[in-house]
């Protein structure tokens, strides 16, 4: 770390910062400051005020007190103008690109340097790649946004920060769209942003992200600063006791399942994406009535598409989808997600912002997919009471942090948004649970709640589809584990055979 000299003004430095949304505190008195050339690490529960604290940095919130001073100025943030005026960029967790725009389009938007009536989209694109070079940070200035994986729409993102004059970049949860094998990568990246003089924000629910990456870390609870220190002087234990106040083991499945009849199952099945690309060939495998099947790969190795085939989101080119009824199994593979969820189906999806949830209140997103259904209504006729209650209960059962049933989804922390889906899912007992990548930007706690959630309703008997990229996670709670490589299953291992050399292997091609 380059670290600030004593002549040298802070990059950034908060004082007494506190924000309200009526009653609710996210953010109570917090200071918090970050050095040239340093990785801050912010750390907290979900909703325990990370993301509300660097949305005042970035321009986004105004506080109700408390100050704020960028290279030792006091600045008055209105907007993320005026953020960017002084040198602030934030890389939020979901992007704010447009995907039917190229690289350099995204990038000079509202930029008057990039040209005074219309930009000068060659001049954009020299400048990109100069910052790419510098950085590590190469994206082909021509290409269409929509065209790109999901980390490089991310390197897009920090680009286009810098090309703004970012010398504070604020990066919001930003693993949690990077499969396993780009983190090390973007990681490096951070690191020579660091070294060129770059204060770095990195908030995180990932420990040992944390512990590897950042050189301080602070740790916010309920609105409130806990703890901050240099990251040498702690550990992964004391900062998961610190965020959730107690300690804590994740749980795993003990080998003691026992499966029963068939739930679901697919045999054959084919599938080719709109460009008539093959994303599954031939692929077969069930689940039964009380166990987890962990469907293991390097990401885009068809999982998703998977996922989506079983959940009825996607339509089969070939092959069948059975599940099971009280008359026997059922020939599922026309019908669509409405259908299944009847039989006893439910998903989680991977992206809950475009798949999962829709921006209205959290009351009407907790009944979207049992609105027809009594109490919540009877004959046509719709119960706001009955719904108020479901979701009051969800609220509880789930520990949503939020102001009640009537606050708008949307501006729920994204770990709270995926409580509501989890709990939206799991709440009427299905028999046979889709779950995709499911604590997908949540802090250890939630993680946790996931877990045991998942484990109770194996032991309650439903059968569990369980996608993920952590393998952790996968390897913790699955009694078998499917491994994918482009579009197939290559292999299946029992819990008792399972090794991470093995299944390494497997992930990249090699035959169990």
């Amino acid at each position: 770390m380059q670290a600030s000299s004593n002549s040298e003004p802070t990059p950034l430095s908060l004082s007494g910062v506190t924000v309200r949304f009526g009653n609710f505190v996210a953010n109570d008195a917090v200071d918090f400051s970050v050095g040239r050339g340093e990785i801050h690490a912010l750390l907290g529960e979900n909703g325990a005020g990370k993301t509300t604290l660097m949305r005042v940095v970035a321009g986004l919130l105004v506080p109700q007190s408390g100050t704020i001073h960028i290279n030792g100025q006091r600045a008055d943030l209105r907007s993320p103008l005026d953020a960017a005026a002084l040198g602030v960029g934030m890389v939020h967790q979901h992007f704010m690109l447009i995907p039917t725009l190229t690289v350099a389009q995204n990038v000079c938007i509202g930029m008057r340097r990039a040209g005074r009536f219309f930009p000068d989209l060659k001049a954009v694109a020299r400048e990109l790649d100069a910052i790419g070079e510098r950085y590590g940070l190469r994206v082909d200035p021509n290409a269409l946004v929509g065209d790109l994986t999901v980390a490089s729409q991310q390197r897009v993102e920090i680009v286009k920060a810098l090309y703004r004059g970012a010398r504070i970049l604020v990066l919001d949860e930003p693993t949690a769209v990077l499969a396993p094998q780009e983190v090390a990568g973007f990681f490096r990246v951070l690191r020579t942003l660091a070294e060129a003089g770059t204060a770095i924000v990195f908030i995180s629910h990932k420990l040992d992200e944390v512990m590897s990456l950042s050189h301080r870390v602070s740790v916010l609870r309920h609105g409130q600063l806990v703890a901050s220190k240099p990251t040498a002087q702690t550990n992964p234990a004391e900062l998961a006791r610190l965020m959730i106040g107690q300690d804590l083991t994740l749980p795993q499945a003990d080998g003691s399942a026992r499966p029963g009849g068939m739930a679901i199952e697919v045999r054959a099945i084919g599938y080719r994406d709109e460009r008539d690309v093959a994303r599954l060939s031939d692929v077969s495998l069930a689940a039964h009535r009380g166990e987890i099947v962990g469907i293991a790969g390097v990401d885009g190795n068809g999982q998703q598409e998977l996922a989506e085939v079983l959940a009825g989101l996607l339509a089969p080119r070939s092959g069948q989808v059975l599940m099971a009824s009280p008359g026997g199994p059922v020939d599922v593979t026309g019908m669509g997600p409405g259908g299944r969820i009847s039989l006893g189906l439910s998903h989680i999806p991977e992206d809950r912002q475009r798949t999962a949830l829709v921006d209205l209140s959290i009351a009407e997103n907790a009944v979207l997919e049992t609105i027809d259904r009594r109490p919540l209504s009877h004959h046509g006729m719709i119960s706001k009471s009955a719904i108020r209650q479901f979701a009051d209960q969800l609220i509880a059962r789930n520990d949503v942090r939020c102001t009640g049933p009537e606050q708008r989804i949307m501006t729920l922390s994204g770990g709270n948004q995926q409580k509501v889906v989890l709990g939206r899912a799991l709440g009427r007992d299905p028999s046979v649970i889709v779950a995709v990548q499911p604590t997908r930007g949540l802090d250890i706690g939630a993680t946790a709640f996931v877990h045991q959630q998942l484990l109770a309703q194996r032991a309650r008997g439903a059968a569990i589809v369980l996608v993920s990229t952590e393998l952790d996670e996968v390897l913790a709670l699955s009694d078998r584990i499917v491994v994918m490589f482009a579009g197939r299953v290559i292999g299946t291992l029992s819990r008792a055979e399972v090794t991470l050399e093995r299944l390494g292997a497997m992930m990249t091609g090699q035959a169990a």
